[in-house]
């Protein structure tokens, strides 16, 4: 009689192993899409989104969600200078530099594991120092994944030669 049950035991454990890998393989994709298991990767029209929203979130000078984007140790490379994410918010706070107008003519977005860089081609138009200025720029901005969320690592300004214009 003894070995009755041990069979009995033995084909519940071997049921009960299945079912739990069963659990494994259909819970798995699930579990890192719910962003509690492997980084769950932006799309290429989210970060298009976050690049657009950060713009306008620079003309109005809205420091708050723009302190929020910026990581901690994001950096900011401009014509003449380069910023931290303190000294980047406090120009655009105190009004030194005024985004007003972000001409989008062109992005692109590549992706290096959780790593995003859209590429920007525009004219901006800012206000620098009190002068009205319009520039074209190729706009360089890195992003890295923070728990699930994405952050501005880096932001570069690099100006582009216009037709007529002498090297």
């Amino acid at each position: 009689m003894l070995s009755r049950p041990k069979r009995i035991t033995a084909s519940v454990n071997a049921v009960g192993l299945a079912v739990c890998l069963l659990l494994l393989i259909f819970a798995a994709p699930t579990f890192a899409q719910s962003g509690k298991g492997s980084p769950v990767m932006a799309t290429e029209q989210e970060m298009l989104r976050i690049s657009k929203q950060k713009w306008d979130w620079m003309s109005e000078r809205n420091v708050d969600a723009l302190a929020a984007l910026f990581d901690d140790q994001c950096m900011f490379v401009h014509m003449g200078a380069t910023m931290t994410k303190t000294q980047e918010l406090e120009v655009i706070k105190s009004g030194f530099i005024q985004y007003k107008k972000a001409e989008i003519e062109e992005t692109s977005v590549k992706f290096f594991g959780t790593t995003a860089i859209v590429l920007t081609k525009m004219r901006l138009i800012a206000v620098a120092g009190g002068n009205e200025v319009t520039n074209p720029f190729m706009v360089t901005e890195v992003y890295v994944q923070r728990d699930s969320v994405q952050k501005l690592a880096s932001l570069s300004f690099t100006r582009l030669i216009t037709p007529g214009e002498s090297h």
